[in-house]
Protein backbone atom coordinates (compact mmCIF):
# COMPACT_ATOMS: atom_id res chain seq x y z
CA UNK A 1 0.00 0.00 0.00
CA UNK A 2 1.47 3.19 -1.10
CA UNK A 3 1.56 6.30 1.04
CA UNK A 4 -0.12 9.58 0.27
CA UNK A 5 1.16 11.37 -2.78
CA UNK A 6 3.40 14.50 -2.17
CA UNK A 7 1.47 17.62 -3.05
CA UNK A 8 2.62 19.02 -6.41
CA UNK A 9 2.41 22.61 -5.27
CA UNK A 10 5.03 21.95 -2.59
CA UNK A 11 7.55 20.63 -5.11
CA UNK A 12 6.75 23.43 -7.50
CA UNK A 13 7.20 26.00 -4.75
CA UNK A 14 10.61 24.58 -3.88
CA UNK A 15 11.63 24.64 -7.54
CA UNK A 16 10.49 28.24 -7.82
CA UNK A 17 12.54 29.16 -4.79
CA UNK A 18 15.72 27.69 -6.27
CA UNK A 19 15.05 29.34 -9.57
CA UNK A 20 14.49 32.73 -7.98
CA UNK A 21 17.85 32.50 -6.21
CA UNK A 22 19.46 31.89 -9.57
CA UNK A 23 21.80 29.37 -7.93
CA UNK A 24 22.80 26.09 -9.47
CA UNK A 25 25.21 23.67 -7.71
CA UNK A 26 28.06 24.90 -9.97
CA UNK A 27 27.36 28.56 -9.31
CA UNK A 28 27.03 27.92 -5.56
CA UNK A 29 30.44 26.23 -5.50
CA UNK A 30 31.99 29.11 -7.48
CA UNK A 31 30.47 31.65 -5.12
CA UNK A 32 31.74 29.78 -2.09
CA UNK A 33 35.26 29.63 -3.59
CA UNK A 34 35.17 33.37 -4.31
CA UNK A 35 33.98 34.13 -0.77
CA UNK A 36 36.81 32.04 0.70
CA UNK A 37 39.35 33.83 -1.51
CA UNK A 38 38.05 37.25 -0.41
CA UNK A 39 38.06 36.14 3.22
CA UNK A 40 41.61 34.76 2.94
CA UNK A 41 42.83 37.98 1.31
CA UNK A 42 41.22 40.10 4.01
CA UNK A 43 42.77 37.91 6.69
CA UNK A 44 46.18 38.21 5.10
CA UNK A 45 45.82 42.00 4.99
CA UNK A 46 44.83 42.06 8.65
CA UNK A 47 47.83 39.90 9.58
CA UNK A 48 50.19 42.19 7.64
CA UNK A 49 48.71 45.24 9.36
CA UNK A 50 49.09 43.62 12.79
CA UNK A 51 52.71 42.67 12.07
CA UNK A 52 53.52 46.15 10.74
CA UNK A 53 51.86 47.80 13.73
CA UNK A 54 53.78 45.56 16.11
CA UNK A 55 57.09 46.34 14.41
CA UNK A 56 56.36 50.07 14.49
CA UNK A 57 55.42 49.85 18.15
CA UNK A 58 58.64 48.03 18.99
CA UNK A 59 60.70 50.56 17.03
CA UNK A 60 58.91 53.40 18.79
CA UNK A 61 59.55 51.86 22.18
CA UNK A 62 63.22 51.41 21.31
CA UNK A 63 63.54 55.03 20.22
CA UNK A 64 61.72 56.30 23.29
CA UNK A 65 63.82 54.08 25.53
CA UNK A 66 66.96 55.84 24.29
CA UNK A 67 65.64 59.37 23.78
CA UNK A 68 63.91 59.14 27.15
CA UNK A 69 67.34 59.05 28.77
CA UNK A 70 67.90 62.63 27.64
CA UNK A 71 66.89 64.04 31.01
CA UNK A 72 68.68 61.41 33.04
CA UNK A 73 71.36 62.20 35.60
CA UNK A 74 74.26 60.29 37.05
CA UNK A 75 75.83 60.96 40.41
CA UNK A 76 78.55 63.66 40.23
CA UNK A 77 82.03 62.17 40.15
CA UNK A 78 85.59 63.43 39.70
CA UNK A 79 86.68 63.58 36.08
CA UNK A 80 89.52 61.16 35.32
CA UNK A 81 92.93 62.34 34.15
CA UNK A 82 92.51 61.85 30.42
CA UNK A 83 93.71 63.64 27.33
CA UNK A 84 92.15 64.32 23.95
CA UNK A 85 94.04 64.01 20.66
CA UNK A 86 92.47 66.27 18.06
CA UNK A 87 92.23 65.71 14.33
CA UNK A 88 95.20 68.04 13.95
CA UNK A 89 97.27 65.79 16.23
CA UNK A 90 97.27 68.21 19.15
CA UNK A 91 96.90 66.75 22.64
CA UNK A 92 94.64 68.51 25.13
CA UNK A 93 94.72 67.17 28.69
CA UNK A 94 91.59 67.56 30.74
CA UNK A 95 93.74 68.84 33.59
CA UNK A 96 94.80 71.75 31.35
CA UNK A 97 91.19 72.85 31.17
CA UNK A 98 90.77 73.05 34.94
CA UNK A 99 89.13 76.37 35.83
CA UNK A 100 86.83 76.19 32.81
CA UNK A 101 83.49 74.47 32.38
CA UNK A 102 84.06 71.64 29.90
CA UNK A 103 81.39 70.19 27.64
CA UNK A 104 82.34 66.80 26.18
CA UNK A 105 80.16 65.60 23.34
CA UNK A 106 80.42 61.91 22.34
CA UNK A 107 79.07 61.63 18.82
CA UNK A 108 79.39 59.77 15.50
CA UNK A 109 79.07 60.73 11.86
CA UNK A 110 76.57 57.86 11.52
CA UNK A 111 74.35 59.35 14.26
CA UNK A 112 71.62 61.45 12.63
CA UNK A 113 70.72 63.17 15.90
CA UNK A 114 74.38 64.08 16.54
CA UNK A 115 74.84 65.61 13.10
CA UNK A 116 71.55 67.52 13.34
CA UNK A 117 72.42 68.94 16.78
CA UNK A 118 76.00 69.92 15.98
CA UNK A 119 75.24 73.38 14.49
CA UNK A 120 73.19 74.35 17.57
CA UNK A 121 75.97 73.05 19.80
CA UNK A 122 78.46 75.20 17.89
CA UNK A 123 76.29 78.30 18.40
CA UNK A 124 75.97 77.50 22.10
CA UNK A 125 79.74 77.21 22.40
CA UNK A 126 80.32 80.51 20.61
CA UNK A 127 77.89 82.25 22.96
CA UNK A 128 79.35 80.85 26.18
CA UNK A 129 83.05 80.43 25.34
CA UNK A 130 83.83 84.05 26.38
CA UNK A 131 82.48 83.15 29.82
CA UNK A 132 84.74 80.12 30.22
CA UNK A 133 83.15 77.22 28.30
CA UNK A 134 85.44 74.72 26.58
CA UNK A 135 83.88 72.15 24.26
CA UNK A 136 85.35 68.95 22.82
CA UNK A 137 83.56 66.64 20.40
CA UNK A 138 84.80 63.05 20.72
CA UNK A 139 84.13 60.69 17.81
CA UNK A 140 83.18 57.19 18.89
CA UNK A 141 85.69 54.32 18.45
CA UNK A 142 83.66 52.74 15.64
CA UNK A 143 83.61 55.98 13.62
CA UNK A 144 86.08 55.86 10.75
CA UNK A 145 88.69 58.64 11.05
CA UNK A 146 88.37 59.54 7.36
CA UNK A 147 84.61 60.00 7.80
CA UNK A 148 85.23 62.26 10.80
CA UNK A 149 87.87 64.25 8.93
CA UNK A 150 85.56 64.62 5.93
CA UNK A 151 82.77 65.91 8.18
CA UNK A 152 85.10 68.38 9.90
CA UNK A 153 86.31 69.76 6.57
CA UNK A 154 82.80 70.24 5.29
CA UNK A 155 81.46 71.59 8.59
CA UNK A 156 84.04 73.79 10.34
CA UNK A 157 83.40 73.87 14.09
CA UNK A 158 84.54 76.41 16.71
CA UNK A 159 85.81 73.62 18.99
CA UNK A 160 88.17 70.67 18.51
CA UNK A 161 87.16 67.19 17.40
CA UNK A 162 89.03 64.34 19.04
CA UNK A 163 89.35 60.70 18.01
CA UNK A 164 88.96 57.78 20.39
CA UNK A 165 90.08 54.77 18.34
CA UNK A 166 90.76 52.51 21.32
CA UNK A 167 87.71 53.58 23.34
CA UNK A 168 89.82 54.94 26.19
CA UNK A 169 87.87 58.20 26.51
CA UNK A 170 84.41 56.64 26.24
CA UNK A 171 85.46 54.07 28.83
CA UNK A 172 87.04 56.50 31.28
CA UNK A 173 84.38 59.20 31.03
CA UNK A 174 81.46 56.84 30.51
CA UNK A 175 80.14 54.37 30.26
CA UNK A 176 78.94 55.83 26.97
CA UNK A 177 75.94 53.71 26.04
CA UNK A 178 75.02 55.47 22.83
CA UNK A 179 75.20 58.71 20.91
CA UNK A 180 74.85 61.51 21.49
CA UNK A 181 76.11 61.59 25.07
CA UNK A 182 77.07 64.90 26.69
CA UNK A 183 79.09 65.42 29.85
CA UNK A 184 79.43 68.69 31.74
CA UNK A 185 82.54 69.10 33.89
CA UNK A 186 82.57 72.02 36.29
CA UNK A 187 85.48 74.36 37.00
CA UNK A 188 86.68 72.11 39.82
CA UNK A 189 87.00 69.03 37.62
CA UNK A 190 83.80 67.22 38.64
CA UNK A 191 81.44 65.63 36.13
CA UNK A 192 78.23 67.27 37.29
CA UNK A 193 75.81 66.34 34.53
CA UNK A 194 75.37 63.66 31.88
CA UNK A 195 72.83 63.84 29.08
CA UNK A 196 72.15 60.73 27.01
CA UNK A 197 70.23 60.79 23.76
CA UNK A 198 68.49 63.78 22.19
CA UNK A 199 68.76 66.82 24.41
CA UNK A 200 66.93 70.12 24.88
CA UNK A 201 69.36 72.85 23.79
CA UNK A 202 67.63 75.55 25.82
CA UNK A 203 67.80 73.47 29.02
CA UNK A 204 71.42 72.56 28.33
CA UNK A 205 72.27 76.22 27.80
CA UNK A 206 70.56 77.21 31.04
CA UNK A 207 72.42 74.50 32.95
CA UNK A 208 75.77 75.59 31.49
CA UNK A 209 75.07 79.20 32.41
CA UNK A 210 74.34 78.23 36.01
CA UNK A 211 77.51 76.11 36.12
CA UNK A 212 79.59 78.94 34.66
CA UNK A 213 78.18 81.34 37.24
CA UNK A 214 78.93 79.09 40.21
Amino acid sequence: MSGPARPRETVASAGETVASAGETPASAAAGSTHERAVSDAAGARRRRLVIAAGAAALAGVGALAWIGLGGGRRAPRPAPAVGFVTLEGRRVDLADLRGQVVLVNFWATSCAICVAEMPALARLHERLAPRGLATVAVAMPYDRPDFVLHYARRNPLPFPIALDPMGELSGALGPVRGTPTLLVIDRGGTIVHTVEGAFDMAKLGAFLERTLAS
